[in-house]
């Protein structure tokens, strides 16, 4: 039992590191993702800027409103064409194997209304990007871009969400193992010795100076349980639950009368016996 208890802390213990040691590598990549993405960002935000024909102003620092959206932001009033913010922001997202897909959005940052805006399909044909000769006027502008999740990430997430199921399934299958009857877990052999007897535990038989011994199934499972603790004390309680209330099936002095028979065949060897040890159950005997 202890050594099935052993295979179930290590399962958890497996799952419990795995999922730790997950954590601790996605956060590693997200932040380094993070953080070259938003220097692409800051790139896209230069050149619009040099495009414009501004050289000295700010970029401002780089605002992340959640995890897959951006803006850019900038010190000072510029105008742009938005064919060429288009493929500023192409060529530099194109360094970025996650930004396939994404929505921009330039809105104007004193009343926050989009004034230009297209979306970027790793599908071609799917791509929106309309008026792109119209050359915007000078204003203070702020560029949002909001990238789809990658299926990286959607992997990821499903797999760190089947974590707790594999432990849950673990969980429920060392149960049952350990729900299962004790008496094969200690099936260390096929042949036991008791005085003089030996019993062939898978063939169900008792042998001695030649002579065989045929067991039923009920009685070979009893003589089992006695033969793996010879001289202790076996509980009532104990035999009744291991060769029968685990079946499904409760039975009152059908132990007693299986303990009888068992006995009778166990008369061979009159140093080998089962005798009642009152008030708790039955205990094999062996004497030298």
């Amino acid at each position: 039992m202890q050594k099935k208890y052993k295979y179930l802390f290590g399962v958890i213990a497996v799952v419990f590191i795995t999922v730790i040691c997950f954590a601790f590598n996605e956060t590693g990549n997200n932040s380094f993702d993070s953080a070259k993405r938003e220097i692409l960002l800051r790139s896209i935000g230069h050149e619009v800027l040099l495009q414009s024909g501004d050289s000295t102003s700010r970029v401002l620092p780089i605002k992340k409103i959640d995890e897959n959206e951006y803006e850019i932001q900038f010190e000072k009033s510029f105008t742009f064409q938005p064919d060429t913010l288009v493929n500023i922001i192409r060529r530099f997202l194109s360094q970025d194997p996650r930004a396939s897909d994404y929505v921009v959005t330039v809105l104007n940052s004193q009343n926050s209304s989009v004034i230009y805006g297209y979306a970027v399909a790793k599908n071609k044909k799917n791509d929106a990007v309309p008026c792109r000769k119209r050359m915007q006027p000078k204003a203070n502008y702020t560029i949002n871009i909001k990238f789809k999740p990658s299926n990286i990430q959607v992997v990821e997430n499903r797999y760190l969400l089947s974590l707790p199921l594999c432990a849950l399934v673990g969980f429920i299958f060392f149960k049952s193992i350990k729900s299962r009857k004790p008496l094969l877990e200690n099936q260390e052999s096929d042949v036991l010795e008791l005085g003089t007897l030996q019993f062939e535990v898978k063939n169900r038989k008792l042998l001695t100076n030649n002579k065989i011994i045929e067991l039923t199934a009920t009685e070979s499972r009893l003589l089992h349980i006695f033969a793996l603790s010879p001289n202790n004390t076996i509980e009532r309680n104990r035999l009744q639950k291991e060769i029968w209330e685990d079946e499904g099936v409760i039975v009152g002095r059908s132990l007693d009368m299986f303990i009888s028979k068992l006995r009778k065949k166990l008369d061979v060897d009159a140093n080998v016996n089962i005798v009642v040890v009152r008030g708790k159950g039955y205990k094999l005997e062996i004497t030298n």
